[in-house]
Formats: structure tokens, C-alpha cells, sequence
């Protein structure tokens, strides 16, 4: 078995496809939209592992928490870059691009090499080595 795709509310779809597009290489199907029900949505496929993320809209959807890391459910989404320099490097790279950085580069009492930063929705993604 294995987890086929993880899925998240989004506002903006467009700002969220580029920002994962730019930042981990993702590719994008094409765009699906249902009319009737409001809906809208990509997958977005991580190209070496294959795993996908879904981003979804619909216009009757309009809130989220103000901190998304302290809710039951969903807290985070860990992508793995390949070494500690990359972490450290797009760490600074989103930052200099305004984006918040919730936690600097560093070893996890679990023994992760990671950083954390907010998608352009406050979706808390942790960059790992």
C-alpha cells in the first residue's frame, strides 16, 4: 500500500501551483473545474518520487485557522530535498522571496536535518535533508 495523494483547501490555486512548481519541481495536470459545484482543482506531481499533491477551491470554502500547526488533523507536509545544503539554501531562497520561515535550519531531536516554512496559503511545509 501506499498514500496515492494528499489533498489541501486552497485560495488561490494559481499562486499555489507556482510556488510549488518553482520552489520543489512539481508538474501540473491540467486544470479541473466543475462549475456547477464551484470547484476547481490540480494535481501537482513530485517528479523524482512520483508522490502527488492535490490543491483544491470551491467558492463556498472561505475560512481556515489562524494556525494551522495547532489543529487536530493535518499539521505539516515534510519534502525531502536531498542534503543539508539544499535545505539551508531554499530556506534562504524563500525567505529572501517573502516568505515566513517558522523555523531555521537545524537537527531535530529525531534526528531530521529540516527548516520550516509557510506555502502561500500558511500551509506549514518542512523542508528536510
Amino acid at each position: 500500500m501506499r498514500i496515492e495523494h494528499l489533498a489541501l483547501w486552497v485560495d488561490d490555486l494559481e499562486k499555489t501551483r507556482a510556488f510549488y512548481a518553482k520552489y520543489f519541481g512539481t508538474v501540473n495536470g491540467e486544470k479541473y473545474h466543475n462549475p456547477k459545484k464551484g470547484f476547481s482543482s490540480y494535481f501537482l506531481k513530485f517528479r523524482e518520487s512520483g508522490a502527488r499533491l492535490e490543491i483544491m477551491n470551491r467558492i463556498d470554502i472561505t475560512t481556515a485557522a489562524a494556525d494551522r500547526s495547532l489543529n487536530k488533523g493535518y499539521t505539516h507536509l515534510a519534502i525531502s530535498v536531498g542534503g543539508k545544503d539544499i535545505v539551508d539554501n531554499l530556506t534562504e531562497q524563500l525567505r529572501s522571496d517573502g516568505y515566513i520561515v517558522e523555523s531555521e535550519p537545524r537537527t531535530t531531536g529525531d534526528g531530521y536535518y529540516e527548516s520550516a516554512v509557510l506555502d502561500p496559503e500558511g500551509n506549514p511545509i518542512e523542508i528536510v535533508a
